[in-house]
């Protein structure tokens, strides 16, 4: 069975399937990499809790980055906000994001918990 929660005409914010848990990319609130990435981890959090699921069962994450110079900064947030010894597979690459102030999307796949 397929299940898809806050969903509109164009996509749903979390679709559950198998014990899976994908989101939609987020992306975050913030004139800095650093405010952008902490609301964008924040939004994932509590969608991984709506769907019952947490950060310590991410099993990928792909970053999209505007610009790749704020790989670092992004890091700095990333780096302390995954649990310790429960990081995902993740890719980061650079692309051109919806909005011109969006520096940062994050799209992440977990299992249920």
């Amino acid at each position: 069975m397929i299940e898809r929660q806050q969903t509109s005409a164009r996509m749903s914010r979390i679709v559950k399937h198998n014990g899976m848990v994908y989101l939609c990319g987020q992306v975050g609130d913030g004139r800095t990499i650093q405010e952008q990435t902490r609301d964008c981890v924040g939004r994932v959090e509590r969608l991984l809790a709506e769907a019952g699921s947490s950060k310590d069962r991410m099993l990928q994450a792909i970053v999209w980055l505007a610009d790749m110079s704020d790989f670092d900064g992004m890091n700095e947030v990333w780096d302390a906000w995954v649990p310790e010894g429960k990081a995902p597979a993740r890719a980061c690459g650079e692309a051109k994001l919806a909005r011109d102030e969006l520096r940062v999307e994050i799209i992440v796949t977990a299992a249920c918990a």
